[in-house]
């Protein structure tokens, strides 16, 4: 009874749901796992950590202390540790070891140290210990001495305690970074359209020679608008110049655990905290502060620190040029392979290269982009439109517009199938009936077949962006660059520069986890990356799901 049991329940394909349920679950979990431990290990990175003061000793019995974070430990064997000249315990295999971050690049030459547990000993938490961010060299951390102005002290912790130094400390380098924020604002906003101005009048300039065109009258025009610009900078320099020398004003002493004195700037510093001292709250509104400044500032010190705004500014102003850009293609050509073109073996070949064009590696994009889009297309444009820039390329370089249009035609194929779906289930009748009522077939596909087709429509291009966010290796041939500097949008005519480069959120992870010279200090950035990628993602997805599910609804009822 139970044989026949079993055996109709196999035949009812029970068992295969619950095979189908479990492996979908275990997908979910597997995906949620990842997402959690990216998200720990880079959203963690911002958290302001103790500083521990580890005095261990050196293979030779030096006695040495260092300051820092203790940002990760593992284990090693005993044997390797012997064999590099390490004194280790015989009864241990392997042997725990703590990676410091001690900051203070300058002076010591590296800012990560690992120690091996068993050499520390003793590890203790002091008050008063600072951690200070700067623009280079990485983290400062030591002990705060004094605050000068112009090279006369104003205030010191022996003097006048540490209280009173750190809150004049703090005041300085707030004004610091508001004169900071005037320096960059002028430099990137009025001149930089000053110096915006001057290359189109020289590039004008250049036209009229290219053309033998002498007309005194114009090149006085010219003359007149370069001498305007030009004079609006000498102004513009010596507010820099002020600005500079006010910036330069006030400088903070510290010294390291060991005794070294260091000076520096305030504006070449970020932020100045004591995560020592630090409550709760404080630590939270540090925390908060240090992610806005991730999501919102330009990158520093080879991409290891400050923001990633211009990646991800990129990288959504790609995904959406690219979707612009396929979604017409796909649609057309799914239009016409079902309702215009021939059903026979032309056509059926042409579906089945459609097909087999998804299966292409990307790389392969990228390099006919660069062939095709970069050197033909872009080099005849240059020569067309552009001969006064010429031998400098405009088009015929890498940029955004031959990096999205690549992407499109990569993702042409997803929108294609997925489009030719959504009109092969538009019933007949419903042509049938919008012919009959007088309307021609283009009305028929405008108004009643591509609207009813819309939610498959969009089903692929949200296929089409899943695939283009996170693609790389096509970008690395047309457009996408480590640095970029300045963005592809700005207030400067043509307000949108297509053949600008641009940064992107995958490259940025790719340069800043294999290229960058301070492993240790990357490391949590491309999780943090990476996370912050996959939200780009699952946002323009779910804004392209929302829009989906909308034309669904509203056109349901015509479906039935």
């Amino acid at each position: 009874m139970m044989n026949v049991s079993v055996k109709d329940w196999f035949k009812s394909g029970s068992p295969w749901v619950w095979l189908n349920a479990g492996a979908v679950s275990l997908c979910v979990i597997m995906v949620v796992g990842l997402l959690g431990l990216i998200a720990v290990k880079g959203l963690g990175h911002f958290w302001p950590s103790t500083l521990y003061v580890t005095e261990y000793q050196t293979r030779s019995g030096e006695q040495k202390t260092l300051l820092g974070e203790i940002t990760d430990s593992e284990l090693v064997s005993a044997v390797q540790l012997k064999s590099a000249g390490y004194q280790v315990p015989e009864n241990l295999e392997y042997i725990d070891r703590q990676l410091l971050k001690v900051g203070n690049r300058d002076v010591y030459g590296q800012d990560f140290r690992w120690v091996l547990s068993s050499s520390v000993t003793s590890q203790t938490v002091l008050e008063d210990m600072v951690g200070i961010e700067r623009r280079e060299w990485g983290n400062f951390y030591g002990q705060l001495v004094s605050v000068k102005e112009n090279g006369k002290t104003v205030v010191s912790v022996a003097d006048a305690g540490f209280d009173a130094t750190w809150e004049a400390l703090q005041a300085r380098i707030e004004r610091a970074l508001t004169l900071q924020d005037e320096i960059h604002g002028i430099e990137t906003g009025a001149i930089g359209s000053i110096n915006y101005g001057l290359e189109r009048l020289r590039l004008k300039e250049r036209g009229l020679e290219l053309q033998g065109d002498t007309d005194p009258i114009k090149l006085q025009g010219i003359v007149e608008e370069r001498a305007a610009l030009n004079a609006e900078y000498e102004v513009l320099k010596e507010e820099l110049n002020a600005l500079y020398q006010q910036a330069q004003r006030d400088q903070l002493v510290a010294t390291t655990i060991d005794g070294q004195e260091v000076e520096m700037t305030l504006s070449k510093v970020v932020l100045a905290y004591a995560p020592n001292n630090m409550g709760l709250f404080d630590k939270i509104i540090h925390y908060i502060g240090k992610l806005g400044e991730f999501l919102l500032d330009d990158p520093r010190e080879a991409n290891t620190e400050g923001g990633i705004f211009p990646a991800i500014f990129g990288t959504v102003m790609m995904v959406l040029l690219m979707s612009i850009m396929v979604t017409p293609f796909g649609v057309v050509a799914a239009v016409y392979l079902r309702e215009y073109a021939k059903q026979g073996p032309v056509t059926q070949v042409i579906r089945i290269a459609v097909n087999n064009l998804a299966g292409v590696p990307s790389i392969v994009y990228g390099v006919f982009g660069l062939g095709f889009f970069i050197y033909f297309l872009g080099g005849s444009i240059d020569q067309l439109f552009y001969p006064e820039a010429l031998p400098a390329p405009t088009f015929g370089t890498p940029g955004l517009l031959w990096a999205s249009l690549t992407l499109a035609i990569l993702t042409v194929p997803v929108v294609i199938v997925a489009t030719e779906e959504g009109l092969s289930r538009i019933p007949r009748a419903v042509r049938e009936g919008s012919l009959a009522l007088g309307a021609t077939k283009f009305e028929t596909l405008w108004r009643v077949v591509l609207p009813m087709s819309s939610p498959a429509i969009m089903t692929g291009v949200i296929l089409a962006i899943a695939r283009a966010a996170g693609e790389v290796a096509p970008l690395m041939l047309v457009g996408v660059v480590k640095l970029a500097p300045s963005l592809p949008l700005d207030w400067n005519y043509p307000f949108i520069h297509l053949d600008r480069k641009f940064m992107h959120l995958g490259f940025h992870i790719y340069d800043v986890g294999f290229q960058s010279p301070n492993v240790e200090a990357a490391r949590p950035l491309v999780y943090a990356t990476a996370f912050l990628l996959v939200l780009v993602i699952a946002v323009l997805n779910l804004a392209a799901v929302a829009i989906r599910n909308s034309l669904r609804e509203k056109y349901k009822a015509l479906e039935h």
